[in-house]
């Protein structure tokens, strides 16, 4: 049975309607991806479902019990208290609980007869195992190893939760909803404010739950790895796919490729009737025929394309050539009172390269960018640009701090007075801002058109090296893509911050991992660096590299390559059995998966809902098929642990 069933849900906000007649059912294990444009109605739609908004019209019936838990794009407050008493308040219960331990104690110890003794002892134990049990699903424990896996040092449990940041407390709230294991989970950007480490643990976290999720995300790779369906929000109303996000763009394109053709053999058609009509309408001889074609033809129900809606579509403009070597950073340090970010860092820059800057919140990303662009000076050490080096800087505040009074064309305008202003609006166009869109204050716009209007002052400038700090915050995903795809084809050099996995993998060159006060540098995009991590991980823990430890000492360089290659064979004889049933098991459960979703879609349906015999035998084979999915997933913990004692083990010998 669906977890919530929508039915005809309108919403509108004065003339513009988000929701028109909006129907869709979601499953006990559905994983949906919502996607649309900003503005569509997304975050309306997830606002609904978490009951804090109410449509216009419509219904929503959600199945008796089922608990549902909301992230938003951002949160006013937290429970006072410290961090880990503000995310275990996130789940109810446990006062009731122990109040009734305690009032069930009171009882026993008041209690003479020996029958009601028995009786409220049986009722102590059982009330203990819940209490347990609770313990153990929403305990202190439960909700430590959640705020570590989001980035939370030990130290920081018990700081009071009015001490943390926005980007902080995003993280405790959702750390709250973590532990609350509810059965619909909806998320709405929830990797806005996680740093690349936070969001790996994320990812997996999720990817382990077998619960029902509705996610928001500009992150393609984010969004293609949790999700097995899309809700998206098209021009014709919301519309559901079968597949991941890259699925959904495959089946969307034939789908309108299909209803074009379709479209244009009805017009050939339509053409052919009314040439009949035209040409013989009038002659006796064939006006039966005639009036049959007109009948024909104005029965023809009319097939209607719908009008893609415009995205935002620019390139980079050519820039100049700059020399060879870009950007040099010398022995740069940089602290605040007793916290190091940069301890005598010194790295290069060539020209053509597209570096992604990464690391936990707080390890000096953007302070980085900042020392670079000249907005902060470095305590010690030089920060020297090459030859003919134009730099052009974007960063998250700078969205912010537009001039709210001035309109959308004067303050693209003031940072180009020699641009004629139909350059300037041919930009903004392709920005989404035309006709009197250009005319618009700045203080009305949402988060991401200010970020679409500081972007959009980039292009007037041809720098050939950008700096970009989050540049796809407050972008939608379509937008996003869009960004990337420019960016690809970009002739300059580029640094840049990104929690974004998609937008990594898509366009660095290398990676530059900020950590403990210096910088590791490596080759590639974040796929590579992470597996890059993963094989030293398991080299420096493995027994075998220990046993060989004082082989290696005194040895030649070709020797000691001899050593390694020796012991990374040893040690992958022990981890790649296991890592290949790792892979089996989690194919095996999304295939388990799918055909649960499927059983969903077709319960969803009332005629099958009305087939008695056809139900129960779909409702058997849930059946089944969730007792072989808490198998596979209890074999997978078994393996994944296995996997990681023996890395840590490994770790252990060192």
């Amino acid at each position: 049975m669906s977890l919530v069933i929508a039915k005809e849900l309108n919403l509108a906000y004065g003339k513009k309607v988000l929701l028109d007649g909006t129907s869709f059912s979601i499953g006990p294990t559905d994983r949906i991806g919502l996607v649309g444009p900003n503005g569509t109605g997304k975050s309306s739609l997830l606002k609904i479902l978490a009951l804090v908004q109410a449509p216009d019209s419509g219904t929503l019936t959600i199945r008796r019990k089922t608990r549902i838990s909301y992230l938003p794009q951002e949160i006013a407050s937290l429970p006072t208290g410290s961090v880990v008493d503000a995310v275990l308040s996130a789940v109810p219960g446990r006062d009731e609980l122990e109040a009734q331990v305690e009032s069930l104690q009171s009882a026993l110890e008041a209690a003479s007869e020996e029958a009601e003794q028995l009786e409220l002892s049986q009722s102590l134990s059982d009330l203990h195992a819940e209490l347990d049990h609770f313990e153990e699903r929403h305990g202190r424990h439960h909700a430590q190893r959640i705020l570590a896996g989001l980035g939370f040092t030990e130290r920081d449990l018990d700081k009071p939760t009015s001490a943390l940041s926005g980007g902080w407390r995003m993280r405790a709230a959702l750390a709250g909803l973590l532990l609350q294991d509810p059965d619909l989970l909806l998320l709405d950007e929830p990797t806005n404010h996680l740093d690349v480490p936070s969001l790996t643990w994320f990812d997996g976290f999720l990817r382990r739950s077998q619960k029902a999720m509705v996610l928001i995300s500009h992150d393609r790779d984010f969004l293609n790895r949790q999700v097995g369906r899309i809700l998206s929000l098209e021009v014709e109303g919301l519309r559901s796919y079968v597949g991941n996000y890259d699925q959904y763009k495959r089946l969307r394109a034939e789908e309108l490729e299909q209803l074009t053709a379709q479209a244009g053999r009805q017009e050939a058609k339509r053409a052919e009737l009314q040439g009949f009509i035209d040409r013989f309408g009038a002659k006796a001889s064939k006006a039966r025929q005639a009036q049959s074609r007109a009948k024909q033809l104005e029965k023809m129900e009319v097939i209607e394309i719908a009008q893609e809606r415009a995205t935002v579509h620019f390139r980079f403009p050519e820039v100049a050539r700059s020399g060879r070597d870009v950007l040099t950073v010398d022995k740069i340090s940089k602290r605040y009172a007793e916290h190091i970010l940069y301890d005598g860092f010194s790295a290069a820059v060539e020209r053509g390269q597209k570096i992604a800057v990464i690391g936990a919140n707080g390890a000096g990303k953007s302070t980085l960018l900042k020392m670079v662009a000249g907005e902060l000076v470095p305590d010690a050490g030089e920060v020297r640009f090459g030859h003919n080096v134009v730099l052009g800087y974007y960063a998250q505040h700078h969205a912010d701090t537009l001039d709210r009074k001035s309109t959308v064309l004067a303050e693209v305008a003031r940072i180009a007075p020699t641009r004629g202003q139909g350059e300037i609006r041919s930009v903004l166009g392709s920005f989404l801002f035309s006709g009197d869109d250009v005319e618009k204050p700045i203080g009305v716009l949402s988060g991401g058109e200010r970020a679409r209007v500081a972007l959009a002052r980039l292009l007037l400038i041809p720098a050939n090296f950008l700096l970009m700090d989050e540049p796809t915050n407050h972008l939608d995903l379509d937008s996003s893509e869009m960004l990337i795809e420019a960016l690809k084809s970009y002739g300059g050099t580029l640094l840049f911050v990104s929690h974004n996995r998609s937008f990594i993998n898509q366009l660095s060159t290398h990676v530059w991992d900020v950590r403990d006060g210096s910088v590791q540098i490596y080759p590639g995009n974040l796929d590579d660096y992470l597996y890059h991590q993963q094989q030293a991980l398991a080299e420096q823990g493995s027994p075998a590299t220990q046993a060989d430890s004082a082989a290696r000492a005194g040895t030649t360089d070709k020797e000691r390559r001899r050593l390694d290659a020796e012991a990374r064979k040893k040690h992958s004889t022990q981890l790649l059995p296991l890592k290949r049933e790792v892979q089996a098991l989690e194919a095996k459960v999304a295939l388990v998966e799918a055909e649960q979703r499927e059983h969903e879609a077709e319960l969803a349906k009332p005629a099958v809902y009305e087939d008695f015999p056809r139900a129960r035998k779909i409702n058997e084979e849930h059946g089944r098929n969730a007792a072989k999915l808490k198998a596979l997933y209890e074999k997978w913990e078994l393996v994944q642990a296995e996997l990681e004692g023996l890395v840590r083990a490994a770790g252990a010998a060192t």
